[in-house]
């Protein structure tokens, strides 16, 4: 039921059908309330210069879009790099240091698993997960860190930055905001940012499948169940088999032990097939027969980056 939910609201927001038009149009009152809203807080905002290159990895509809991909892809190409970002459905409150030059200091429940992503795949940066962005900001600074990666740090107007803004391969058809459609902010915004990346334009996902224990690619079994908590969950499919099954829950969903032998138990013929994102909050549950979505992103090379270069040589540490 939970599943059938999630892909009727999935739907609603991006690609709706008749009767979900005639919802969408209805909550259109709102949706103006909404935009007057993000409207006068851009406009009423002053930015604050923390003298220390800040990029931006955002995208103005709800959901995932390669946030987390684009920015360890970008991150691990300089030296005392930090990530920050909220840490989206973690158990914590408040600014930790998730790991500093590599070294992870704090648990997925306290990290959240787009953090905890971030850690294991960035060994010589430093992530850290915070409500307050200029708080973090400032103890990135202390920890001696030289470039800062906000992961979805479009909306905030305060904050002197680069800002990148990603586009989907696949467009929603609902080009309101929210909650008449799937934009954050108006579809117009995209003009705001500094560099635009579409995805299949310039850059591509590539997927490896790994068997978990063996650690190198292999062939799905014909069984197999593709276990997630991420947003939109069905473009996970354009990357496996067919035959594979989806079993979806909210994103950021945190596996309870009970949940996870019910689904062992229904499914107990078929290997599981997870993302990085869910490993991380499932790997201490001793899954066998687990495989890995290992994804890597793949930019175009004729990507003009050159805007992103001048403003980070802009700083005296970048200077040649």
């Amino acid at each position: 039921m939970k599943e059938k939910l999630i892909f009727w609201i999935e739907d609603y927001l991006f690609f709706p059908n008749s009767f979900q038009k005639i919802i969408s149009f209805l909550f259109l009152p709102f949706t103006l309330i909404y935009m007057f809203i993000v409207l006068l807080k851009r406009a009423s905002t002053s930015k604050i210069d923390f003298e220390i290159p800040i990029i931006s990895i955002g995208n103005i509809v709800v959901g995932g879009s390669g946030k987390t991909p684009i920015a360890i892809a970008l991150a691990k190409k300089y030296d005392d790099a930090c990530v920050i970002l909220r840490g989206y459905g973690r158990e914590s409150k408040g600014l930790f240091v998730v790991s500093n030059k590599g070294d992870i200091k704090v648990d997925v429940k306290t990290s959240g698993d787009e953090a905890m992503v971030l850690a294991l795949s960035l060994k010589n940066a430093t992530v850290i997960v915070s409500e307050n962005r200029a708080k973090a900001i400032e103890k990135a600074k202390e920890l001696n860190c030289k470039i800062i990666f906000l992961d979805d740090g479009f909306s905030k107007y305060s904050i002197k930055k680069f800002d990148i803004l990603l586009r989907a391969k696949k467009e929603p058809t609902n080009d309101f905001c929210l909650p008449s459609g799937a934009y954050r902010e108006p579809k117009s915004f995209y003009a705001l940012c500094d560099l635009e990346l579409k995805e299949g334009r310039d850059f591509k996902r590539v997927v490896t499948i790994k068997k978990v224990e063996l650690d190198k690619e292999s062939i799905l079994p014909e069984k197999t169940l593709l276990l997630t908590a991420i947003s939109k969950p069905k473009r996970l499919l354009e990357f496996v088999p067919k035959n594979v099954k989806l079993l979806a829950f909210a994103d950021h969903h945190n596996f309870t032990k009970q949940e996870l032998n019910e689904i062992l138990e229904k499914y107990k013929d078929y290997a599981i097939l997870t993302t990085l994102k869910d490993y991380v909050k499932l790997k201490d549950f001793n899954i066998k027969d687990l495989y890995l979505m290992d994804l890597d992103i793949k930019f175009n090379d004729n990507l003009d980056l050159s805007s992103l270069e001048n403003y980070i040589s802009e700083f005296k540490e970048f200077k040649k």
